[in-house]
């Protein structure tokens, strides 16, 4: 990009390097033409950078949100073996037994299970209640998870953008080279009797 932004000002600009190129075919129309896709792989490869930026605040805020989820649920569910130990049907319908599931679809089942049941279960708030877990602690448990689902849809949406900008970016870029490609080996000849004129190009002259 660097290369291409220098050889195509610098052509564009320079009265000494302009009449010799024109003289090969590409004049100010054909410049511009080039400028135009340098700009257009600019701006591609600036919004893949934006993209990627988005993203990666995206991943961080959904492990942030998904870490303190675990660790409240976590707390809850120890509590509530604890304080349900006797009764089966409550362990059952708060899902107490086994591991926490590792996938988010998983984990977001048990912990909604818990909360729900949790929350409209008169013995349950009762025997929770005693070790300090009240109604409206569960509800921000239960906030806290939801938002945790929110926040995994906003990623897959910046990762999903952020493929698509790179795949843009790519694209621009290749359609970029191929015109330089055949721009650069022209210079070359058109401007091949003046080093300073090449090398105005960034063009490496051998010595």
């Amino acid at each position: 990009m660097a290369a291409a932004q220098l050889a195509l000002s610098n052509a564009r600009t320079d009265g000494d390097l302009s009449g010799p190129l024109a003289d090969f075919g590409y004049d100010t129309a054909r410049l511009d033409e080039g400028w135009a896709l340098y700009q257009a792989a600019a701006e591609a490869q600036q919004r893949q950078t934006r993209e990627y930026g988005e993203q990666y605040a995206a991943s961080d805020a959904f492990t942030a949100a998904r870490e303190a989820a675990q660790t409240e649920y976590v707390r809850y569910v120890k509590i509530a073996r604890i304080a349900l130990k006797q009764e089966r049907g409550a362990a059952a319908k708060l899902v107490l037994d086994g591991p926490r599931k590792r996938t988010l679809a998983g984990w977001l089942a048990q912990a909604r299970q818990f909360y729900a049941n949790a929350q409209t279960d008169a013995a349950v708030l009762t025997a929770l209640a005693q070790f300090g877990v009240t109604p409206e602690k569960l509800a921000a448990g239960q906030a806290q998870v939801e938002g945790v689902e929110g926040l995994a849809a906003a990623q897959k949406i910046e990762t999903g953008e952020a493929q698509q900008a790179t795949q843009a970016r790519d694209a621009a870029l290749e359609v970029l080279d191929g015109w330089m490609e055949d721009f650069l080996a022209i210079a070359r000849i058109a401007l091949e009797e003046n080093r300073q004129w090449l090398e105005k190009m960034g063009l490496l002259v051998r010595s």
